[in-house]
């Protein structure tokens, strides 16, 4: 009885998970082509990030800004600029511009799978026509796309980050193997994961803020959040705002 009367004890002195003091961060939930969704959630987070007053403010983009929705080229280019223009901008790599960082290399297996995930809107969104891209065969698309995807485009995704740590907060695209340390994580589970991590059920070392897997709204467990929303089924673009110990939502929909 004394023995969970002080684990009891122990686990409520435990101090919320918080980002460092001054700071502020956004995460931004997958926004898989929808740039109007994402220029609105922008205004959004700008007039909000100004009502709270002054601090050094971090916008995460968790990843999978392509594919799917009908304007890729114009989220990208828009993040491209506001990334040249703003400091504290960072993104992380998702699955699908991995995808499609292999396909513009001529690899058979990713151009196969970037037809499969939502490529054809994307490089249909970088002006190729729909007849075009249906009587292609892989080559041809492969030739298509590296005369189409401009190269500042190409060089803006190949720097993307795998994993960002602020705080008691890890943010990445899809998860992290519960098991293994945050140094030693393998890129394929950041981009990748889903039941391991999502079914864990039990705190990690931080916090894990992460993309990739939809729910209907922020989805907050004891190890990790959810930020993806489906914006483009649903309509619904989600930010997180994390200051200190607090956690909010920035919504557009």
């Amino acid at each position: 009885m004394l023995n969970k009367l002080f684990k009891a004890r122990r686990a409520s002195a435990t101090p919320p998970s918080a980002i460092p003091d001054g700071e502020r961060v956004y995460a931004i939930g997958d926004v898989h082509g929808c740039d109007e969704l994402l220029d609105r959630l922008l205004t959004n987070i700008a007039a909000d990030d100004a009502a709270r007053g002054a601090a050094k403010t971090t916008l995460i983009f968790l990843g999978d800004l392509v594919d799917r929705g009908p304007d890729s080229y114009k989220v990208i280019e828009r993040l491209r600029l506001l990334a040249s223009k703003r400091a504290n901008t960072r993104f992380l790599l998702g699955n699908h511009e991995e995808v499609f960082i292999e396909a513009l290399k001529g690899e058979p297996k990713a151009l196969r799978m970037f037809c499969r995930i939502g490529g054809r809107e994307t490089i249909m969104s970088y002006g190729l026509d729909p007849a075009d891209y249906d009587r292609m065969d892989y080559e041809e698309l492969h030739a298509a796309m590296n005369a189409r995807v401009p190269a500042a485009h190409q060089e803006f995704l190949a720097g993307f980050e795998d994993l960002i740590v602020i705080g008691d907060y890890a943010f990445v695209h899809a998860g992290v193997r519960p098991e293994t340390e945050l140094s030693a994580q393998r890129t394929s589970d950041l981009r990748w994961i889903r039941n391991p991590f999502l079914n864990h059920g039990r705190p990690l070392d931080k916090i894990v803020v992460h993309g990739h897997t939809i729910s209907e709204q922020l989805d907050v467990q004891p190890h990790r959040i959810g930020v993806d929303t489906g914006a483009y089924q649903t309509g619904q673009l989600t930010a997180l705002g994390l200051e200190g110990a607090e956690r909010w939502t920035v919504q557009v929909a």
